[in-house]
């Protein structure tokens, strides 16, 4: 199975041009890129991701059924090879949100698009147990996996989640490889020695997570070491100086992902 390491945009210089980014996430070795629907017509986009030999990996942010199907559909013509979607809203009732997914997956099924509903807060996979309840009632419903978020919701490195975990795990399509902790959703600074423990244990989730996928016969899939700027990255009081460098946190995680599975 082949893993590809996708560079999100997301911390990247605001007035920093798209084909800039572009050019420097393809010279730091990464296969493709996370972001919502360019604002360029799908042909110029093709041509600019073939200039840099990149993949596509779309997100979108839709809060209600509606927007679910609008915008997978406004994405589809963009080919991307994943769809990351934050998924309608924490308050919505399982009724609302059982509808949102019944739209998701019937347009998912109809574009042929791979699409992972993103783990995160204030979404409706804001928790494990309520994810679980939606995966064991949609059957083809599939995830993006990001445990980061959890454990912040949690308070907790989802200890007695267990049942949660191995179910979501099953179903993830796509990883976002930020490590979080009891009180929040991305340490300072994975390389750092005293966060050595979450490392391993979010390691743990992902190598499953690939070897699941590889036991279904997937061929290809997806990485994406989504560390974010303040205020998710730590910051010096009075300075607001974040204690780490972003680009080097997530270069430094995609490395050590692309050497231990190699």
């Amino acid at each position: 199975m082949k893993i590809l390491y996708i560079k999100s945009i997301w911390g990247m210089p605001i007035d920093e041009p798209i084909d800039e980014k572009l050019r420097r996430i393809s010279d730091a070795g990464y296969d493709g890129v996370e972001v919502d629907t360019p604002l360029m017509s799908p042909t110029e986009w093709t041509e600019m991701l073939e200039r840099y030999n990149l993949k596509y990996v779309a997100q979108i942010f839709p809060d209600t059924a509606e927007q679910v199907v609008s915008e997978l559909k406004r994405a589809a013509p963009y080919n991307p090879i994943r769809v990351d979607v934050h998924c309608g809203r924490d308050f919505m009732t399982f009724e609302e949100g059982s509808r949102f997914f019944r739209e998701a997956l019937a347009t998912e099924k109809d574009l042929g698009l791979t699409v992972g509903h993103e783990t995160h807060r204030a979404r409706l996979f804001f928790a494990p147990w309520i994810t679980s309840q939606y995966l064991e009632k949609f059957p083809d419903l599939r995830i993006t996996a990001d445990f980061s978020h959890w454990c912040c919701v949690c308070d907790s490195l989802l200890e007695n989640m267990t049942e949660h975990i191995d179910l979501a795990i099953t179903r993830a399509v796509h990883v976002h490889g930020r490590v979080g902790y009891a009180e929040g959703p991305q340490v300072p600074d994975p390389s750092a020695p005293e966060w050595a423990k979450h490392l391993a244990l979010h390691e743990g989730w992902w190598d499953r997570i690939m070897e699941n996928q590889r036991k279904q016969g997937v061929e290809e899939t997806t990485f994406n070491p989504e560390f974010g700027p303040p205020g998710y990255m730590h910051t010096l009081p009075h300075t607001n100086q974040p204690v780490a460098d972003l680009w080097q946190v997530c270069l430094w995680m995609a490395d050590r992902q692309r050497a231990r599975w190699k």
